[in-house]
């Protein structure tokens, strides 16, 4: 299952700068391409604000 993005962000990029496979893209917020993402956890690691769960 592909990690998801809550409303908790703040957009700063640090997931997407983690994500090995280019599975995020911005927005008003940052969102996870399900059929991209590998599930390995490096944006999770990333992001400072904790938005970002399996």
């Amino acid at each position: 299952m592909a990690h998801t993005i809550s409303d908790a962000c703040v957009a700063c990029g640090a997931c997407a700068d983690t994500c090995p496979v280019g599975a995020i893209s911005s927005g008003d917020i940052y969102v996870v391409d399900p059929d991209v993402c590998i599930d390995c956890g490096a944006c999770e690691d990333g992001c400072p604000t904790g938005a970002i769960t399996a």
